[in-house]
């Protein structure tokens, strides 16, 4: 196949899938890929070649961040340790190869649920797991503060991106002229942008939020624009031809904003794993479990092992992270934002 052929010739991957034992061009139907999971004692897991507070190595070596502390909420439902998963470095027009032959068991990079995406390549999404939106960086001194400002400016974009389609619709309902500057991965983008080959540098605010905390001069010398161009709802995603295993990568999802709803936390919930309410949102029940092919409690294992999805949010981006970030759309339902699990029953 000519996509895998493309990522296994990666030098990284392609020790990484020797290490896991991946068998490329094996797909799963419904309820087989948990099987392969279990079988393997690995979740596969596609992350980012390196967003900070999404998915990156922290100052340990060890991989660290929102996707990354999702993927192991995962494992610890489907495996039962947080520590059974593999993380497999991807740039943006690699992840959904990887997901269709079989590379990884789970996509959690940054990427946005699109019905076109759903429609055209064969993948179905858990849910979201964080509401973003694609902005714009420039130069704080010297470059257009408004967008549009950068009439016929060249513009830094990833390949294989929303976007990259976004900007150019953008630009042509505005007729801004914006040029871009296409680039295999985020880390080319950047450093051309930074670099000053391009006016400009547009992706995921998150994304640009991130790269601007290491970047050359310090976060003062860059700003990112007030302006928004599109809605980018992040979340895992999965191949579409096994239902079983979407159910329960959805759910474990929606067992961390419950917890989260309910006030359990990881350093409460053996106190209140015992209580009617938190049994009756984070306990599936003997019928469900054995149609996912799951040990039972295994929402209240990822929650053990990550937090709720509060917990998720604050150590990664939020206060006790360095871009303190406010929750806006990421907010509980009760508390002005989009975020709710529907009832387990």
């Amino acid at each position: 196949m000519t996509h895998i052929r493309r990522i296994v010739g990666r030098t990284l991957l392609a020790g990484l899938l020797l290490f896991i034992g991946a068998v490329p061009g094996v797909h799963a139907s419904d309820g087989q890929r948990l099987a392969q999971v279990k079988a393997r004692g690995v979740l596969r897991c596609g992350v980012s070649e390196g967003i900070t507070g999404f998915s990156s190595h922290d100052a340990a070596g060890l991989w660290a961040g929102i996707d990354v502390d999702f993927c192991r909420a995962v494992a610890a439902a489907a495996l039962g340790s947080p520590d059974r998963v593999a993380f497999v470095p991807l740039r943006a027009s690699e992840r959904f190869p990887a997901l269709e032959d079989g590379v990884i068991d789970v996509l959690a990079r940054n990427t946005s649920w699109t019905l076109l995406r759903e429609s055209t390549l064969g993948v179905q999404f858990a849910g979201v797991l964080f509401y973003d939106s694609q902005a714009f960086m420039v130069r704080t001194q010297g470059a257009p503060q408004t967008l549009a400002g950068l009439r016929d400016a060249a513009v830094c974009v990833e390949k294989g991106t929303s976007s990259q389609a976004h900007l150019l619709a953008y630009s042509a309902a505005n007729r801004l002229n914006l040029r871009p500057l296409v680039f295999a991965s985020a880390a080319e983008a950047g450093a051309a942008f930074f670099s000053g080959r391009c006016s400009a540098w547009t992706s995921d605010a998150s994304q640009l939020a991130a790269a601007r905390l290491h970047a050359p001069g310090g976060p003062q010398t860059w700003v990112i624009l007030p302006e928004r161009i599109s809605q980018e709802p992040l979340g895992p995603a999965v191949r579409g031809d096994d239902l079983s295993w979407l159910v329960l990568v959805r759910w474990v999802l929606f067992g961390l904003l419950a917890a989260e709803e309910l006030g359990v936390t990881r350093a409460n919930l053996a106190q209140r794993s015992h209580e009617a309410v938190v049994l009756q949102a984070l306990v599936a029940g003997d019928e469900v479990d054995r149609s996912l092919g799951v040990e039972s409690g295994w929402m209240l294992r990822a929650v053990q092992a990550v937090g709720n999805y509060g917990e998720l949010f604050d150590r990664n981006l939020g206060p006790h992270s360095p871009f303190d970030l406010e929750r806006g759309l990421n907010r509980l339902w009760t508390q002005g934002g989009l975020m709710y699990a529907p009832p387990v029953r």
